[in-house]
């Protein structure tokens, strides 16, 4: 443990507090350094938002239980993972705990001395390290450590008659060898679980199979790499699935009956599941003219999944729903989230409902929750709703339009002047989806269109979300915040000289969401748009749910929860139960004993990241799906991202994300310039930036791992093959570097 500083006459900064971390020999928590610079009860709130900032920045790292540590940092001994083989044969490790920015430096694990036991890919290995160039290690293994990969997900293939596993993963490179006695019935093309076993076969790992999955290729196999890649859970207990099935409806009791008010669905068109509907009309109180009354009524998901039940505990497990374009994953069994919980149209169905009076320009003058029953009088899309108010009604949509949707459009009007007027952030970035025909296949990859229909729910929700976290305020109950909190000063200092790189100026000071929106303003409908709305968007914090509220910096709100969607979030969930202690709405309360709210609070924003992912991943797959029948074709995209190492490049039509290796760039040294996002020519001064357009050449598309290559195409230019090449014998001593076949170095 450090000697303990004198008092600073202020709050330790950042720098003293790093300082006082990396004298550390023993545990450093938030209590030492807290007691080191005598930092006052009042003031470890404060302390607490510093050390999250310094994560965020990547200055520390946050180790077992909760020591905290400076990342980028190998101590002289640590646990590896091997990762795989380079060109020579040589095996290749990371360091199994790594939270800096940059990437891990390179490190060869040696060949081990006589009498022990070989090392290979997937094996973890307590090491010792040896620092033999800049970003280079060399490794000497102490011991193997009994970790390997129970399962490795991959797809089964023959090579020369022989069985192997190719991984889905695409950080892990190495075919693994499936004896013909391992293979379980697999058959060429089956996605698999394998399991890895001793021995090696050509100095391939050995593997044996022990679950087919499906077959690649077939519709369902791109999603179910994606949610066996991230351990998402697929299947639910039979406990779980019983006690869904035995629920029933709700009697209507001390309940509010809201069955004759024409409460309406609005949702994407293939939705299955409706958990919020909502209302509008005219407020008649003379003091809110032209105002307007608004329900909005939320599926009472806590009436069915009680504190502590098995339904509890899957639904707390899970976190979340997962959307995949094929299927989704649900939070909740089917009996449930498409039954009972469901708000579907002319049936009863239990809810918890907000009312809410608005004034004419947005301000929420007061609201009221209640617990009811309701009965949706219809199920709308949101481009039916939208063409019944732009004059095109159906069987539908005609008989509602007046006495329905035309009130649910002016109350969003007034909701719309209430958004400008806080200045919310408007980051308007394209966004895409997969469309699958009836078999599963993909049929176009289509910008997602955005109707007023859909800002109206957008709002309607927003509002119903403010008035459950004002109101579990002033009960003094616990609270699940949505929280986002504003941009780190460091980050707005490198968004700052970004910007003033392009003659933009950014206000000095605190910054709001409206002085982002003033400059996403002045580059509207210039070629720079798409470019400075990225970079702004890469310069905020990332929400997530905590019970401490630090507010929503996007949505320029001081108090902000999610209530609207207990079907698919368990965060709205443990706002429902909070609303219903608090209001003493009956039974599904929040326990007295209830768990801790910082621990869940940490583990739903876990699974919400875990979703985003895997979503993520499965569209990359169908995207590599769709374009592995245009190798070789010629298509313009957009420069979304700069490294050392190349260019990521998103493609315009289909949205597809793939690499441009700096290899692969018109010959030239290039330098890396990270605070203006750019690869520039040494020698042509030519220069890649954020944002840039190009036309690239599809080289690659492999749906397996869902990565794509492409290679920059110009006038003149020719293909140019990347070689990785030694720099003399021993390569560790001096590094490794990339050079063009036959021509000049590429500098990273």
């Amino acid at each position: 443990m450090p000697k303990k500083t004198k008092t600073p006459p202020d709050f330790p900064s950042k720098r003293q507090i790093l300082e006082f971390i990396e004298q550390g020999k023993g545990k450093i928590s938030k209590r030492e350094i807290a007691r080191a610079f005598h930092i006052s009860v009042n003031n470890r709130p404060r302390l607490k938002k510093v050390l999250r900032e310094m994560k965020d920045e990547g200055l520390l790292s946050q180790g077992r239980g909760k020591r905290l540590n400076k990342p980028g940092q190998l101590p002289p001994v640590t646990v590896l993972q091997v990762t795989g083989m380079d060109n020579d044969g040589e095996l290749l490790a990371r360091p199994i705990s790594w939270e800096a920015r940059e990437e891990p430096p390179r490190i060869f694990l040696l060949p081990e001395r006589k009498g022990k036991g070989a090392v290979g890919v997937g094996d973890r290995v307590l090491a010792r390290l040896n620092q033999v160039g800049k970003t280079t290690f060399e490794a000497r293994t102490i011991r193997r450590i009994e970790h390997t990969p129970s399962r490795i997900l991959g797809v089964y293939m023959q090579v020369n008659g022989e069985g192997r596993i190719v991984p889905t993963d695409r950080k892990q490179k190495n075919e693994m060898f499936v004896p013909p006695n391992e293979a379980n019935g697999a058959e060429r093309g089956d996605l698999v679980h394998g399991e890895l076993l001793p021995g090696r076969q050509y100095g391939l790992r050995r593997a044996r199979i022990v679950e087919k999955l499906g077959r690649m290729g077939e519709p369902k196999s791109v999603s179910l790499i994606a949610i066996h890649t991230h351990d998402i859970p697929l299947e639910f207990p039979r406990d779980v699935i019983e006690a869904a099935q035995n629920a029933g409806p709700a009697p209507l009791d001390k309940r509010e009956d809201l069955r004759s008010i024409d409460l309406v669905t609005i949702d994407g068109a293939d939705a299955r599941d409706f958990d919020d509907a909502v209302w509008a009309e005219p407020d008649t109180d003379e003091n809110n003219k032209n105002g307007w009354h608004v329900i909005i009524a939320i599926a009472d998901v806590a009436y069915y999944v009680r504190p502590n039940t098995p339904l509890d505990k899957e639904a707390y497990k899970r976190g979340n729903s997962v959307y995949f374009p094929d299927r989704v994953v649900p939070m909740l069994p089917e009996a449930l989230s498409n039954g009972w919980c469901s708000l579907v149209p002319h049936e009863d169905r239990p809810c918890l409902a907000v009312h809410m009076w608005i004034g004419p320009q947005g301000k929420i003058k007061r609201h009221k929750f209640v617990r009811g029953i309701m009965r949706s009088s219809a199920r709308l899309t949101y481009e039916q709703a939208q063409a019944a108010f732009d004059g095109q009604t159906d069987g539908t949509t005609a008989p509602i339009l007046e006495g329905v949707i035309k009130p649910l459009y002016g109350a969003y009007d007034a909701l719309l002047a209430g958004r400008k007027r806080r200045g919310v952030l408007e980051l308007d970035l394209p966004e895409r989806r997969i469309l699958l025909d009836d078999e599963g296949n993909i049929e176009k990859i289509a910008l997602r269109e955005r109707l007023d229909s859909h800002r109206l729910i957008e709002e309607f929700m927003i509002s119903a979300n403010v008035a459950a976290a004002e109101t579990l305020e002033r009960k003094k109950l616990p609270c699940m915040y949505r929280v986002h909190d504003q941009p780190t000063s460091e980050k707005l200092e490198a968004l700052r000289e970004f910007l003033e790189s392009m003659e933009l100026t950014v206000t000095k000071g605190v910054l709001l969401p409206k002085h982002f929106n003033h400059i996403l303003e002045k580059v509207a409908d210039t070629p720079q748009a798409q470019l400075v709305s990225q970079v702004i968007l890469r310069s905020q914090a990332q929400a997530i749910y905590s019970p401490e509220n630090l507010g929503h910096f996007g949505l320029a709100l001081n108090k902000y929860a999610h209530f609207t969607s207990p079907i698919r979030r368990y965060s709205d969930l443990l706002v429902h139960r909070a609303l219903i202690r608090g209001l003493g709405l009956g039974d599904g309360k929040l326990e007295d004993d209830h768990k801790d709210f910082t621990e869940m609070g940490e583990h739903i924003s876990i699974t919400e990241r875990r979703a985003q992912v895997a979503e993520r991943d499965a569209n990359d797959r169908y995207t590599a799906l769709y374009l592995a029948d245009h190798i070789g074709e010629t298509v313009t995209g957009r420069v979304n991202g700069v490294t050392r190492f190349g260019l990521f490049v998103t493609l315009n039509e289909s949205g597809g994300d793939g690499l441009v290796p700096i290899g692969t760039l018109p010959d030239d040294f290039y330098h890396h310039d990270e605070k203006l996002h750019s690869l520039v020519g040494d020698r042509t001064g030519r220069e890649f930036r954020l944002g840039d357009q190009v036309e690239v050449r599809i080289l690659e598309a492999e749906p397996i791992s869902g990565s794509l290559i492409f290679e920059i195409q110009e006038e003149g230019s020719s293909n140019i093959t990347l070689q990785y090449a030694k720099t003399r014998s021993s390569p560790r001593s001096k590094g490794r570097r990339f050079k063009h076949k036959g021509r000049r170095k590429a500098r990273h």
